[in-house]
C-alpha cells in the first residue's frame, strides 16, 4: 500500500509539471537525433543567465591575463567556429543568428563548453595538451555546440525543477519529513539524472559529428580524439555506470558506426 501510495503521487505530480512542457527543439539531421524534452523554463532565460556567466568568466580571465593571450590559436578556433556556424541550421533555423562568440582561456585544464545562445569557451590545455589537429578541434565545438542547439541545459534544470516539484507534492501528500524527502532526492540525482546526462552526451556526439563533418573537418577525427582522451585519461575514469558521461571507448564506437552516415557530407563538402 506504502508504495502504491508513493507511486501515484509522484505520477499525478510528474503529470501535472509535464503538460504543458514537452517538446524537441532540434530537427534529426542525418543522425537522427531527435527525441521529446520536458522543457519548463525558457530559452530566453537561460540565455540571460549564461551571458551574465560567460561575461563574468571572461572578466576573471581579463583580470589573470588569461584570456585569448595566443593570437594563433584563436584565429584557428574562430575559424572553426564560423565554418561550423551556418550548418547549425540543419539542426535549428533560428541558431545561426544567435549571438555566437568564442574565446580562449590559457589553461591547462582539458575542457570546452558552450553556452546557451552560442557563447564558447575553449581551454588552451585541451588543445595544447593534446595537440589537437583542426578536424579534431572541430569535432569537440560540434560536441559543445551540440548541446547548446538541444538545449541540454535547459532541459537539465527543467528536469531538476519536476523532479522537485514530485518529491515535495509527493512527501506533502504522504506526510513524509524532509529527511525523507531529501533522501528521494539523493536517489533521483543518482538513478535519473545521471541517465539523462549520458542521454544528452550521447546525442551531442552524433550532432557534433554531423557538424563537423557538413563544415568540411574530417570527422574521423572522432576517433583519434577519445584514443587521445583514452591516453590522457590513463585509465583513470570511474566504470561507465558510475559516470555521467559514456566510457571514450563507448563513445568512439559510437563514431565508428556513425561514419557511413556522416562521411558522404564530409566528402560533400569537400567537393
Amino acid at each position: 500500500m506504502f508504495n502504491n501510495r508513493i507511486y501515484s503521487a509522484i505520477f499525478i505530480s510528474l503529470s501535472l509539471v509535464a503538460l504543458d512542457g514537452c517538446k524537441t527543439t532540434t530537427s534529426g539531421g542525418a543522425v537522427g537525433a531527435q527525441r521529446s524534452q520536458l522543457m519548463l523554463v525558457s530559452s530566453q532565460q537561460l540565455e540571460q543567465v549564461a551571458e551574465q556567466s560567460y561575461t563574468k568568466l571572461k572578466a576573471e580571465a581579463v583580470q589573470k591575463g588569461t584570456l585569448n593571450q595566443d593570437r594563433a590559436m584563436l584565429e584557428r578556433l574562430l575559424t572553426i567556429t564560423n565554418r561550423i556556424k551556418p550548418h547549425t541550421a540543419t539542426f535549428r533555423p533560428d541558431a545561426p543568428s544567435w549571438k555566437w562568440e568564442a574565446n580562449i582561456i590559457s589553461d591547462k585544464q582539458l575542457n570546452a563548453f558552450c553556452m546557451p545562445g552560442g557563447k564558447i569557451i575553449f581551454y588552451s590545455g585541451l588543445i595544447n595538451e593534446l595537440k589537437l589537429t583542426d578536424d579534431e578541434i572541430a569535432v569537440v565545438l560540434g560536441h559543445e555546440v551540440a548541446h547548446a542547439l538541444r538545449e541540454h541545459s535547459r532541459e537539465q534544470v527543467s528536469q531538476a525543477i519536476a523532479a522537485n516539484t514530485t518529491i515535495n507534492v509527493g512527501a506533502a501528500l504522504l506526510g513524509l519529513s524532509g529527511g525523507i524527502a531529501d533522501l528521494a532526492g539523493a536517489g533521483y540525482q543518482a538513478l535519473i539524472a545521471t541517465r539523462f546526462s549520458r542521454t544528452d552526451e550521447t546525442e551531442a556526439d552524433h550532432i557534433g559529428l554531423e557538424l563537423s563533418a557538413r563544415a568540411g573537418y574530417d570527422p574521423r577525427a572522432g576517433v583519434t580524439l577519445w584514443q587521445k582522451m583514452m591516453k590522457a585519461n590513463g585509465g583513470q575514469r570511474p566504470p561507465e555506470f558510475l559516470s555521467s558521461h559514456p566510457a571514450d571507448s563507448t563513445r568512439i564506437q559510437h563514431i565508428e558506426k556513425l561514419l557511413p552516415t556522416v562521411m558522404p557530407l564530409y566528402e560533400a563538402a569537400r567537393r
